[in-house]
C-alpha cells in the first residue's frame, strides 16, 4: 500500500474485517484517530490505522480493556508490560474457575445440602495465607511449646496440607473435610494429648538414638497375629503383648509392669482414634501422596489383647 493513501471508514472495515460501526466506535474514542477529512467532511485514515486496528482487535480478543489499549497504541505503556499484567490476571481467573469447577464436582459427588455446599465453597476459596492460618492454629494447639524440638517441628511440617493451585475435585473435597476436622475440639484435644505423651516418652530412657513409635511396634508385632486369625483374648496372643510391652518399656526406660501397660493402653487408644487416621488419609489426598496404610485393624486387635491383660 502507498504510504500517502488515505482510507475511508468503509475501506478500513473491508481491509480489517471489522464492521463500519466497530471502526467508527474506535475512532470516536481516539484509539484509531483520523488523519484528515474528505471535502465532504468524512473521516480519512492513514495506512497505520490498519495496523492499529489489527492490534486493537487482538488485544480486545485477549480481554484487554479499552483505556489500556489506548495507552498501548499511544505508546504510553509497552505491550510486554500489558501482556504480563493480563497474563497474571488471567492466571488468577483460571485458578478461580478451576476451584469453582472442583467444588461443583465435589458437591455432585457428595450429594451435598445447600448448607454443606456453602461451607465447602467458603473453605475452598480461602487464600493460601488464610488456609495456612487455619491449619496453623490447629497445629499450634497440638504442638505449641513442643515444636522447638526438631523432631516435633518435622512432625508438624509433615501434617501440613498444601492444596495445589489447580486442585482436582477430590483434593478440594479432602481439604474441606480436613479443615472441618481440624476445628473439632475433641480431635484437637486428642492430638494435643498424643503430642504430650510422645514428648513425655522422649524425656525418658535413652534419647540419643532413634525412638520407635509404639504404633510401629504394634504394627510389626501384632500384624502377623492378626493375619493368622489369632484371637486377641487367647493364650496365643500372650507373646505378642509381651513383645510390644518389652519394646515400649525399653524405649521409655521403665520396667514392664501394670503401670507401664496401662500407660501403653491409653497411648494406643488415643492413637487409634478414627479421626487421626482420617486426617492422615485426607492429608495424603491433598498433598498428592500415596494413601497411608490403615492401622486401625491391627490397633483394634492389640488394644483388645492388651486390655484383657491390664488391670483396670
Amino acid at each position: 500500500m502507498n504510504g500517502d493513501t488515505l482510507y475511508s471508514i468503509g475501506d478500513l472495515a473491508r481491509r480489517t474485517g471489522l464492521t463500519v460501526k466497530t471502526v467508527r466506535f474506535y475512532s470516536d474514542r481516539e484509539i484509531v484517530p483520523p488523519t484528515g477529512r474528505s471535502p465532504a467532511g468524512h473521516r480519512l485514515y492513514g495506512v497505520d490505522a490498519v495496523a492499529r486496528l489489527d492490534l486493537v482487535r487482538t488485544l480486545r480478543d485477549l480481554g484487554v480493556d479499552l483505556p489500556t489499549i489506548r495507552r498501548v497504541v499511544d505508546r504510553e505503556i509497552s505491550l510486554p508490560e500489558v501482556a504480563a499484567a493480563h497474563a497474571e490476571a488471567l492466571a488468577v481467573q483460571i485458578r478461580t474457575l478451576r476451584l469453582r469447577r472442583a467444588v461443583l464436582t465435589a458437591v455432585t459427588r457428595r450429594g451435598s445440602t445447600p448448607e454443606e455446599m456453602d461451607l465447602m465453597h467458603k473453605l475452598a476459596k480461602l487464600s493460601e495465607d488464610e488456609r495456612r492460618r487455619l491449619i496453623g492454629d490447629f497445629l499450634d494447639t497440638a504442638f505449641g511449646g513442643l515444636d522447638a524440638n526438631p523432631e516435633f517441628a518435622g512432625i508438624r511440617r509433615s501434617m501440613t496440607p498444601e492444596l495445589p493451585d489447580d486442585p482436582e475435585p477430590e483434593q478440594v473435597e479432602a481439604w474441606v473435610e480436613l479443615a472441618e476436622l481440624s476445628q473439632d475440639p475433641d480431635f484437637r484435644a486428642i492430638m494435643r494429648r498424643l503430642a504430650g505423651q510422645h514428648a513425655a516418652e522422649r524425656a525418658q530412657g535413652d534419647i540419643t538414638g532413634p525412638r520407635r513409635d509404639p504404633v510401629a511396634m504394634v504394627r510389626d508385632q501384632a500384624g502377623p497375629a492378626l493375619v493368622a486369625g489369632v484371637d486377641p483374648a487367647s493364650p496365643q496372643a500372650d507373646p505378642v503383648v509381651a513383645a510390644v510391652a518389652a519394646q515400649y518399656a525399653h524405649a521409655v526406660g521403665r520396667p514392664d509392669d501394670a503401670d507401664l501397660r496401662h500407660r501403653l493402653l491409653i497411648r494406643l487408644e488415643s492413637a487409634n482414634d478414627p479421626r487421626r487416621e482420617s486426617y492422615l488419609r485426607l492429608l495424603a489426598v491433598i498433598n498428592g501422596w500415596s494413601a497411608p496404610e490403615s492401622l486401625t485393624p491391627v490397633l483394634d486387635w492389640f488394644v483388645q489383647a492388651l486390655r484383657v491383660r491390664t488391670p483396670a
